[in-house]
């Protein structure tokens, strides 16, 4: 009886293992479908911000723009491998029509000085985005020392009294003043689920010999 138990116990432990395995391969399969299609996205012609810009309808957008900053920037700390810990800069910036979004306007390190906003007019590329950067993890703003811990788009937007769109800069014939882009790629969207599917099939094979292992000893103690 108690070999049965555990012939019972191995089955249905690889079976699971199995299942979560076949899981994590669709999983993989849609999320290398989603990644195409935002890659498309990204690399298509660049447009002008349509009205009312969504993140269903126009995430991930290439757009221009002509205008120039104004107001404060805001700095959200963040982490780059190569260059260590430092700020997005997040800015203000003026359409011609009297629009106003928030710009991204790329990387400082936390020890350079904070660059000087252009005060002229001039072009801006690159792409909506509406990041996901918000959970129960994520700090409160340090607004005194002007200190953010994520691009809270719609927090930011009404900070600087903009529309909640945010365009993450490519390109722009504004000085940058040593501020480095962080244009949009699909580089930082996670797809780890062929790394799942490979460690819940070894986990498969490791239940499915420990529980031949255990059948095998059950087998022995009774002899």
């Amino acid at each position: 009886m108690r070999k049965w138990g555990m012939i019972l116990v191995g089955i249905l432990g690889v079976a699971v293992l199995l299942s979560l395995t076949v899981w994590q391969i669709k999983r993989m399969a849609w999320k290398n479908n989603l990644l195409s299609k935002i890659e498309i996205k990204i690399s298509s012609p660049v447009v002008e911000i349509p009205q009312g810009p969504s993140k269903q309808s126009h995430g991930f957008l290439p757009v221009k723009a002509y205008g120039r900053f104004l107001g404060r920037t805001l700095k959200v700390l963040v982490s780059q491998k190569i260059y260590g810990a430092g700020y997005r800069l997040i800015t203000a910036f003026e359409l011609q029509d009297g629009r106003r979004v928030l710009i991204d306007r790329g990387f400082i390190s936390v020890s350079d000085t904070m660059p000087i906003v252009p005060k002229i007019d001039g072009m801006v590329i690159g792409n909506l985005h509406w990041p996901k950067e918000i959970d129960s993890f994520t700090p409160e703003n340090d607004l005194k020392n002007n200190i953010w811990f994520a691009r809270d788009v719609p927090t930011m937007a009404k900070y600087l009294d903009t529309e909640p769109v945010l365009l993450i800069l490519k390109s722009s014939d504004l000085d940058q003043e040593n501020i480095m882009p962080l244009p949009v790629d699909i580089a930082g969207i996670p797809n780890n689920h062929l790394q799942y599917a490979i460690t819940w099939f070894l986990l498969s094979l490791i239940w499915l010999g420990m529980s031949g292992y255990f059948v095998y000893r059950s087998r022995d103690t009774k002899t």
